[in-house]
């Protein structure tokens, strides 16, 4: 059996320009990256580890870039800014789920976003279904922050990113 795969985008920009001596000797340190805190029922009480690059799963017959530019907009209602990838290549989460994400140069007003929504059961064992948003809240936050809130196996990606930057 072939694990389930998923596919984002990693949204970064330069914070401000008060930090714009620092990104001239260290572009990471003056980065932010734009993180989506998990909805529903399990994520409502948890803020570290709680937090998700905005991706989604995919099937077979849908290449993993476009996968990760519909699911960057399913999950915040707003299409991805326009310009080139930056390929941070795959990790192998806890559950076996593959996810391989691009970072992309932009910026984006958390207020703007519409996320979608997922259908589960709730209360467990109820037999209603409930909806609930995808993402319950978006924003910037620095690396440091970032690494703080990003659940654990998608560290990875906020290190590959720093090298990139770095270059």
């Amino acid at each position: 059996m072939t694990a389930k795969q998923s596919a984002g985008i990693l949204l970064f920009r330069e914070a401000d320009a008060a930090r714009a001596d620092a990104a001239a000797t260290d572009p990471a340190s003056a980065a932010q990256v734009l993180l989506g805190h998990m909805g529903g029922p399990f994520w409502a009480r948890k803020d570290e580890r709680a937090w998700s690059i905005p991706k989604g799963e995919y099937e077979p017959d849908e290449g993993p870039e476009a996968a990760a530019r519909r699911e960057f907009q399913e999950e915040l209602g707003l299409p991805p800014p326009p310009g080139g990838l930056l390929p941070l290549g795959s990790v192998r989460q806890t559950g076996g789920k593959v996810v391989t994400v691009w970072a992309l140069a932009g910026d984006l007003d958390p207020r703007r976003v519409t996320p979608g929504t997922f259908e589960m059961e709730w209360p467990r064992g109820s037999g209603r279904l409930q909806a609930f948003p995808e993402i319950d809240r978006v924003a910037w936050l620095d690396l440091a922050q970032a690494r703080q809130k990003v659940v654990a196996k998608q560290e990875v990606f906020l290190d590959r990113l720093v090298e990139r930057l770095r270059g």
